[in-house]
């Protein structure tokens, strides 16, 4: 059953028994996995970021092998990395292997919009469990790839890994908008809709805006995942930040 081809036994489907399974040990893993390392060292916290970006490189390339075994080389939508959450392991590329702005790019990557495109997919893995079963690679690999992208933007922001700027956004930005050109490129030769910015999805929110904008849906969507996730979890981090250090002031005055 675990490396079954697709169709040969019944999904898990979403919100299901084998969904809620799933969401609830992964964050439990994500827990563990902080307990263990939130007091880390910086140079343990690249470490980390490495040795997590080369496993998921591997496995990326086994899933994209794997996958080819059931569907066609053109199919790109089933295989090639160019969505939002694929983004992980361009940021930690970046972050891992290069220095100075590139590495930046990676870094601010992983320390907002990572956790983002992590916890949609764990509320809504559409691409894994509507057609395969709870125990398969391909449903284990989607939750421990987006966990990971939970555990490491906690993981970053709670060491202090790098200190977010509101200036950060333009790093941000060029990250999604590089892999965005790319998917519209690929789009436009296959007929497909990676990043999802090209045609509707059906079944989910993303068609009440591809309704409301018409024309203008594909800017749209690439201009809000440039800037969107980023300020999302960016004015999170400087309310919690404030928040604490209202709490220092208070303590101390006492």
């Amino acid at each position: 059953m675990f490396f079954a081809k697709a169709g040969k036994y019944q999904a898990c489907k979403l919100f299901t028994s084998g969904h809620f399974a799933l969401i609830i040990a992964t964050f439990a893993c994500i827990a563990i996995a902080l307990k263990k390392t939130i007091h880390k060292s910086k140079e343990d916290v690249y470490k980390i970021i490495r040795n997590l970006t080369i496993v998921l490189v591997l496995l990326e390339i086994f899933k994209i092998w794997f996958t080819l075994q059931d569907f066609k080389i053109i199919n790109v939508k089933e295989w090639v990395p160019l969505y939002y959450c694929s983004l992980l392991l361009y940021a930690g590329l970046l972050s891992s292997f290069t220095k100075g702005k590139l590495k930046r790019v990676g870094d601010v990557f992983l320390a907002t919009g990572s956790i983002v495109g992590g916890l949609v997919f764990i509320l809504f893995p559409t691409t894994s469990l509507p057609t395969y079963p709870v125990f398969h690679f391909i449903s284990i690999h989607s939750f421990f790839f987006h966990g990971v992208m939970v555990y490491l933007t906690l993981l970053v922001n709670k060491t202090h890994y790098i200190e977010l700027k509101k200036k950060d956004v333009l790093y941000f930005a060029s990250l999604v908008g590089v892999v965005c050109i790319a998917a519209l490129i690929v789009n436009n030769i296959f007929n497909s809709n990676l990043m999802f910015i090209s045609m509707d999805f059906p079944n989910t929110p993303i068609t009440i805006l591809y309704k409301l904008t018409g024309k203008l849906f594909t800017p749209m969507m690439i201009i809000g995942q440039m800037i969107i996730p980023f300020y999302a979890v960016y004015i999170i981090i400087e309310l919690f930040n404030k928040y604490k250090e209202k709490g220092k002031q208070k303590n101390s005055n006492c």
